[in-house]
């Protein structure tokens, strides 16, 4: 671990954040906006699983949360909780030197290595992994996929930092098993609209609020109303979270091209 990177000002005043906020988590859905919103803001990802095993390595608990919207199969792939890719890697990693990294970009080598091609079919570029290590009452690990920026030793240092909150955070969460912290309720208050269903996918593509207004040929002003009905219709507060919800609800599968 390189002990000599130096934080930016934003980044200490994102870690100090983390640290602030994850104290409060205790719940799923209060740890689905801390790592989606303060976490995410220090690593950015696409998907973050956190696993809890035992002292004999069987697993506990895994919680999957995420603010992107997936293809079809591509959760159920991941947070699976018998043979899911992040389960797979964290088992590997559960005795080896952490934290660990896998970028398909790089070739075939690392500790990782022979999850690429999974990672390949599931449509991510790279993963991160790190882990608490044998700790008394067992041990946490926690996978990051797909992060905007290819992983380097800084994104590490940054895991490192944070790893004891998100394991602390993770062990105050409710006993009974989670498949995901951002399961949703089985159906919306009520079905979105062709052009509600439009802004969102807009929205999952990453665009603002003024460049869905000129993509649809509305206001910025309108689309900020549109998504005020969308939140309430999910019962959200948020973007991300509105994002996620769809997702959970699969309202926004990948259109025909």
């Amino acid at each position: 671990m390189d002990q000599s990177v130096i934080l930016s000002t934003r980044e200490q005043e994102y870690l100090l954040r983390v640290i602030e906020t994850g104290v409060a988590v205790r719940a799923p859905h209060e740890f689905f906006l801390w790592t989606q919103g303060q976490v995410q803001a220090l690593l950015p990802h696409q998907a973050l699983v956190g696993m809890q095993f035992d002292e004999t390595h069987a697993l506990v608990r895994l919680v999957c949360v995420h603010s992107h919207v997936f293809a079809p199969g591509t959760l159920a792939a991941l947070e699976d909780r018998q043979s899911g890719l992040a389960l797979r890697m964290a088992r590997h990693c559960l005795t080896r030197p952490l934290p660990a990294m896998v970028d398909i970009g790089l070739g075939v080598h690392g500790e990782l290595a022979p999850f690429q091609p999974a990672l390949r079919a599931l449509g991510f570029d790279n993963a991160l992994v790190h882990g608490s290590g044998r700790v008394p009452g067992g041990s946490t690990m926690f996978v990051l996929f797909g992060m905007p920026q290819r992983p380097v030793a800084r994104h590490a240092y940054f895991f490192e930092l944070v790893l004891a909150h998100l394991h602390l955070a993770l062990l105050r969460l409710p006993d009974e098993t989670m498949a995901t912290a951002s399961r949703a309720p089985v159906e919306a208050a009520r079905p979105l609209s062709t052009r509600e269903a439009e802004i969102l996918r807009w929205l999952a593509e990453g665009k603002s609020n003024y460049e869905v207004g000129c993509i649809l040929g509305i206001s910025a002003a309108t689309v900020k109303n549109h998504l005020q009905r969308i939140y309430r219709a999910l019962g959200v507060s948020n973007r991300a979270h509105a994002l996620a919800r769809c997702s959970a609800l699969r309202l926004l599968a990948p259109q025909p091209g």
